[in-house]
């Protein structure tokens, strides 16, 4: 099961490098809706102030910058280079993994809280690009899906196929921070996938005697 206290990061986790995320308190840090806003807008740009964050967000900067030093703490983001007076943040690696480990408790309860308001959130934000899809030019109507499919797979499948699955947006790297290799009319797109088994069904309460 994946989402994708120690203030700093866990061992061996560098500038650009892919990040498995197993402790409790750095993943329950991502689970308020205002701070991945951020981590994901500052996935999207090279650099933001604090301000910048705002005017995109909706929030104040008092508000942005306390979420963000959150952020800062649990090692999801840095500082960049000074402008002038301006401080602004980046991330400190755009492929992170949460995921459970069962060596560490209560690591499966933290994933569970934040891929639940990741949904939410991602549910909200496709109900609303449906609502107004009628706004829609028909070309990118027709370019947009969604897909459901069920299947019989083992474990070890389908941990293959979610790799897949996560790697699906690879070809697109490098878009967001450098415009000049967006194509002339590209616009910003989004993609949710979700793979996981159908639940265990629970056993049948037993008849009264």
């Amino acid at each position: 099961m994946t989402s994708d206290e120690k203030p700093q990061s866990e061992p061996g986790a560098e500038r650009g490098a892919h990040e498995r995320i197993s402790d409790p308190a750095r993943i329950r840090a991502l689970a308020h809706p205002l701070r991945l806003a951020l981590l994901d807008y500052l996935g999207d740009v090279d650099e933001a102030t604090a301000t910048e964050c705002a005017e995109v967000v909706g929030e104040s900067p008092a508000s942005c910058s306390f979420h963000l030093r959150i952020l800062e703490k649990y090692g999801y983001i840095e500082r960049a280079e000074r402008r002038g007076r301006e401080k602004p943040w980046r991330v400190r690696t755009k492929d992170f993994d949460l995921r459970p480990d069962p060596d560490v408790p209560g690591s499966l309860l933290a994933v569970q809280a934040v891929a639940e308001l990741g949904l939410e959130s991602e549910f909200l934000r496709v109900r609303e690009y449906f609502s107004r899809v009628e706004q829609e030019e028909d070309r990118w109507v027709q370019a947009s899906t969604f897909t459901r499919s069920a299947f019989w797979a083992t474990a070890e499948e389908l941990a293959e196929f979610s790799r897949e699955v996560q790697n699906l947006t690879d070809r697109f790297e490098g878009r967001s921070a450098d415009p000049s290799k967006r194509p002339p009319g590209a616009r910003h797109a989004r993609f949710l996938a979700v793979v996981n088994p159908d639940p265990i069904a629970s056993p049948a309460p037993e008849e009264p005697r």
